[in-house]
């Protein structure tokens, strides 16, 4: 399992969903005016836009937010951002990459080097942790639209590279994972819509080419690092390549 997707599962075991539920939406509305005001807030005539409302749509952000975020753009309100990635080492090795919005680069740089310092990990130079991720896109079914031969045959024949499904549970329901390459993304996401309904999420990801073990004496440190990185209002996303067994899973509920 990707880190980022175990790390969400440790999220919702440590009771974090409705702060981790608050930002997202404030993110995914921050994509959006950031989209527009680039832009416009055309979606037909912005594909940043219509990608941003596509994944604010799939998280259930209300209409009148997605418009809210929109007319921001639009009046000019909105703060200038700047879209930077960092990369570094958490505890065991593990290779983490931190995308960061924000209108204060300073302010930004130092809550991603405080949080890899403090936690046993080091930030890196860019290029240093990349290589090891492929950048594609992510589009997310619910298990329930088809079973997992259908949904592979319709993926591929949309144009994507690969199918997964993520098991469920008593809180969530599975789902079914697409990759595509990301200049085919939006595409493969139209070609599916049509047979399946909205994807429950679309996203440009870091997906790890390899997942590295971490001891259990650094799985502590490791999890301290990423809470810190949600905590920065800045960070917008995390990708690392860990895995966690079972058992160090299990003892962090």
């Amino acid at each position: 399992m990707a880190g980022h997707s175990k790390w969400a599962n440790i999220q919702h075991r440590k009771g974090r969903q409705d702060k981790l539920r608050s930002k997202l939406f404030s993110k995914l509305s921050k994509d959006i005016t950031i989209a527009a005001k680039l832009g416009g807030g055309d979606i037909d005539a912005n594909p940043r836009l219509r990608l941003a409302v596509s994944i604010a749509k799939g998280q259930s952000v209300p209409k009148d937010n997605i418009q809210r975020a929109i007319d921001k753009a639009a009046g000019g309100d909105a703060d200038s951002y700047e879209d930077i990635r960092y990369e570094g080492f958490g505890p065991g090795g593990v290779g983490v990459i931190v995308e960061v919005s924000t209108d204060n680069r300073n302010r930004a740089a130092a809550d991603v080097r405080t949080a890899f310092a403090k936690n046993g990990g080091n930030l890196g130079e860019t290029g240093s942790v990349a290589f090891m991720f492929d950048n594609v896109g992510e589009i997310r079914f619910p298990l329930s639209v088809a079973d997992e031969d259908a949904m592979m045959e319709a993926a591929i024949e949309a144009g994507a590279d690969d199918v997964a499904a993520e098991a469920g549970d008593d809180d969530n329901e599975g789902q079914h994972i697409v990759y595509t390459a990301r200049e085919d993304m939006m595409d493969v996401v139209a070609a599916l819509s049509e047979t399946f309904g909205d994807p429950v999420s679309v996203n440009l990801i870091w997906k790890p080419q390899n997942l590295i073990p971490v001891p259990s004496e650094k799985v502590p440190g490791l999890m301290k690092m990423m809470e810190a990185f949600d905590d920065s209002d800045d960070v917008q996303n995390v990708y690392a390549n860990f895995d966690i067994s079972d058992e160090d899973m299990a003892s962090l509920g």
